[in-house]
């Protein structure tokens, strides 16, 4: 709720209970400044507008900020998370937690994706949907296209042991450049022609007896590779 109140989304409406407004009175000072309207109900009523019960006895009536991807790649981004047909609520929204923490500019989704404002999302962003950009139903071409008129290489991920190793890439000093990873549904990984569309084919090497990782931790490994690469390459 105060990452919500705190971006630049607009709060058009937060409901609570009186018991609430006691504990939190810095979120509705804070919804009150941002112009929302403040309505006081109680619990129950407050349960049925979400899909899961509220501890904390508050929702929010959010408008969703729609990011748009000419602006986007106007401002030469070094690092972009693409994912391609991701459709588990609780993997997209730990991703974009993930290029958060990493520092990443933008998400970018292809239409095949959950949408990124499904409760189960939001839930499990916990609060970095309204950190960075998340640009939905953008087609994977489109994406390719606009990556590298901004100057970015496009890398994905993929378990074939044919691929290039996270590691050699490192020590060659390709992930310092700026980078756009595109990465799949946990179950099946990303599609053939996602993988035969990148510049480079690239397999996070299993060093245990581990026969996978899933996508929220695949996409930590690959982010913060390229994120202190990008880093140690401009100090």
């Amino acid at each position: 709720m105060g990452e919500a109140l705190a971006s630049d989304w607009v709060v058009t409406t937060l409901f609570l209970t009186s018991a609430a407004a006691t504990r939190h009175p810095d979120l509705q000072q804070a919804a009150q400044a941002k112009g929302a309207e403040v309505i006081y109900a109680d619990s129950g009523a407050l349960d049925s507008l979400s899909d899961t019960k509220s501890p904390q006895e508050l929702v929010a009536v959010v408008d969703v900020a729609r990011s748009e991807a000419a602006e986007l790649w106007a401002t030469a981004p070094r690092l972009v998370v693409g994912l391609v047909d991701c459709n588990d609520p609780g993997n997209l929204g730990a991703v974009i937690r993930v290029a958060d923490a990493a520092g990443a500019g933008a998400v970018v989704l292809t239409p095949d994706c959950v949408d990124p404002t499904n409760p189960k999302v939001v839930r499990a962003t916990t609060g970095s949907l309204f950190h960075l950009p998340v640009l939905t139903q953008v087609p994977l071409a489109e994406s390719l296209a606009a990556a590298r008129g901004a100057g970015l290489q496009v890398l994905a991920t993929t378990g074939n042991a044919a691929a290039e190793d996270l590691d050699d890439l490192i020590d060659a000093g390709h992930l310092a450049r700026p980078t756009l990873w595109l990465f799949g549904s946990e179950a099946h990984g990303l599609p053939g022609d996602a993988l035969s569309a990148a510049d480079r084919r690239v397999r996070i090497p299993l060093l245990g007896r581990a026969e996978s990782l899933n996508l929220a931790t695949a996409a930590a490994v690959c982010l913060y590779a390229s994120a202190r690469a990008q880093r140690e390459s401009t100090n």
